[in-house]
């Protein structure tokens, strides 16, 4: 178990007065994965008005105005045997521990290299999507982990000043319904990117990615050469794909298993304060 990191933590961020109803586990060692079912899913083709006050739209690029987009959910379930433990944002920021950095739209951090979101044709080629921001948290049990505990520990991303409490409960998931801002990619160029032709694409979906630290960016936890910013007991399972098909014309009402999704519980969208979670 990589201790040094998660002692590391503890000595910076004092555990919560009230973690769900039961402490941090720690007594292991976290791994994240993306759970390719929820992605193959739910996602959803369609043609969006984008406001310019939109954080989404402000942080990707994205002119505003009517685009075309697929939209797609994203579950990133910790089936290690520790909770993935982070705390209080504002603490790490103050360290400058490179773990989060300030998102002036939002007015809150955002978790820098959590995961990246792909787009990929048959030629290859990879469009990016608008996503910038996360915020971890327990959003909805995880079945089938073995050990897992049954009551959530995290559940507040904090803002400036608001202390937080952020994590992922081993037999937990941290997820980002595709009705939250970022969670697209723009299908005809109003990002900078080149328009997606129709046709069918796979969307990849990396937690915890690796990354190569810049000068002055801290390593904090190295594996086959790059760097992670939390630790795992495996990173070789850390990527989830889907198969997707854009059409030509998908309406506003659009196309795609997303379409028979209900409208997402409050929870699913907002921490235990009220605050968005994108």
């Amino acid at each position: 178990m990589r201790r040094t990191l998660l002692a590391s933590i503890i000595v910076a961020v004092a555990l919560p007065a009230v973690a769900g109803d039961r402490p941090p586990d720690l007594a292991g060692t976290p791994n994240l994965i993306v759970d390719a079912k929820v992605l193959q899913n739910h996602w959803i083709v369609r043609d969006e008005t984008f406001d310019a006050s939109a954080c989404s739209v402000f942080e990707g690029g994205v002119a505003p105005g009517d685009h075309r987009v697929i939209r797609f959910t994203v579950s990133t379930p910790n089936i290690g045997d520790a909770d993935v433990f982070i705390g209080d944002p504002n603490a790490h920021f103050q360290a400058n521990d490179g773990l989060y950095e300030f998102a002036t739209c939002h007015n809150h951090f955002h978790f820098r290299h959590y995961a990246t979101y792909e787009l990929i044709g048959a030629d290859g080629h990879i469009w990016k999507a608008a996503k910038r921001g996360f915020c971890m948290i327990d959003v909805s049990p995880a079945p089938g982990t073995d050990g897992a505990v049954k009551t959530w520990a995290y559940r507040s991303c904090g803002q400036i000043g608001v202390p937080g409490n952020q994590g992922i409960s081993h037999g937990w998931a941290d997820v980002y319904v595709w009705q939250l801002g970022g969670q697209y990619f723009v299908l005809d160029g109003g990002d900078g990117q080149p328009p997606v032709p129709p046709g069918t694409y796979t969307i990849r979906i990396t937690v915890n990615p690796g990354f190569t630290a810049v000068a002055g960016e801290r390593c904090p936890n190295l594996s086959g050469g790059f760097c992670h910013q939390l630790p795992e007991s495996n990173y070789d399972d850390n990527v989830g794909t889907a198969t997707v098909v854009i059409p030509d014309h998908p309406g506003k009402t659009g196309t795609g298993p997303g379409t028979s999704d209900p409208k997402p519980h409050d929870s699913d969208i907002h921490d235990d304060q009220g605050n968005p979670i994108d």
